[in-house]
């Protein structure tokens, strides 16, 4: 029995850990084009995700996803990939990535003991793609996802922040790229975290419903209860082992089932995306070195903090501001 249960009786089994806030991109609803960056010295070292993680595990958490910023631009990750991956009693390892690294590195992920992806796509036209993610080069993620294909990861999946006005003429299109490179896809609202100058969320806000409209219109969606412990909501086509997931933090608000907590780049358990609970576990860890039992009563301590919801709104104001690669995606 998992003793991460919180004060609403949601059992939390899903950790996402941010290795880093530096990102090689800087996509325009993540990030400003101008970021200040974390002191290295203010990061958790990797020995110190490792040990975080194995609480985490022992406590009962079966999933684990690394994150970003990207996380391929840290240092060394490769091997945190091979000391989470050996990790006794954890079912899933997972990664969410720009892509942009996958050619150099997905052999090496997939052969330490990666058993899945996330890779964000935004757009398919190359001038949009670069203006969407401001430094990122179109052909060298596409290039990364059939890398990652053909090292042998099973389990793929492309993430798609839509904006109304900006790259929703391309759902259909992205749907046919998924079904064509024999991954999965989520579209995903675009959350309110960090002050933006470069759009008005406000007017660019594009609702699930709205695409799962503009999809149906060509493909019959089967409804499933499949999960990947995370908050898409997926379905079926009858003629494609591709799913669509959706993620709907604004119109259809998955609270209710939330079994996820994170970890942020400095140490920070963040106990929900949209709330600023947390706990300094770097403090613990690195006033108490090596003692396990405390940082695990810590974890658990935590667990009273969590909220029973966040409360995203879609009229453009922050709700939180830190942008979200210090977040953890």
């Amino acid at each position: 029995m998992s003793a991460l249960v919180d004060g609403f009786g949601r059992t939390v089994r899903y950790l996402r850990i941010s290795v880093t806030d530096r990102c090689d991109f800087r996509c325009v609803y993540c990030m400003a084009e101008e970021m200040t960056f974390l002191p290295r010295a203010q990061l958790l070292t990797l020995e110190e995700i490792a040990a975080l993680s194995q609480a985490f595990v022992e406590l009962g958490v079966e999933k684990i996803r690394l994150t970003g910023g990207e996380p391929l631009v840290r240092q060394g990750v490769l091997t945190l990939v091979q000391k989470l991956g050996a990790l006794e009693g954890l079912r899933e390892l997972a990664m969410t990535t720009n892509g942009s690294g996958l050619v150099k590195h997905a052999d090496a992920l997939r052969q330490g003991g990666l058993h899945r992806l996330n890779i964000s796509l935004d757009s398919l036209k190359p001038e949009r793609f670069k203006a969407l993610t401001r430094t990122g080069d179109l052909d060298q993620v596409v290039a990364g996802i059939r890398a990652a294909r053909r090292a042998g990861f099973q389990s793929i999946k492309l993430n798609a922040v839509l904006l109304k006005g900006r790259n929703d003429d391309e759902i259909l299109d992205l749907v046919n790229f998924a079904r064509n490179e024999q991954a999965d896809i989520s579209f995903i609202e675009e959350m309110p975290l960090g002050a933006i100058s470069e759009h008005n969320r406000g007017e660019t806000f594009l609702s699930t419903d709205a695409v799962r409209e503009t999809i149906e219109n060509h493909y019959q969606l089967l409804p499933t209860t499949e999960t990947t412990l995370g908050p898409s909501r997926y379905y079926r086509m009858v003629d494609s082992q591709s799913r669509i997931g959706f993620i709907s933090p604004h119109s259809h608000n998955f609270c209710g089932a939330c079994n996820r907590v994170r970890v942020t780049a400095e140490g920070r358990l963040l106990l929900c995306l949209g709330n600023e609970h947390s706990v300094d576990l770097r403090a613990v860890m690195r006033r108490y070195p090596g003692d396990t039992q405390r940082l695990k009563a810590s974890i658990v301590a935590a667990m009273k903090k969590k909220p029973e919801r966040h409360h995203f709104t879609t009229d453009g104001e922050v709700q939180i501001v830190r942008f979200m690669n210090a977040t953890g995606g």
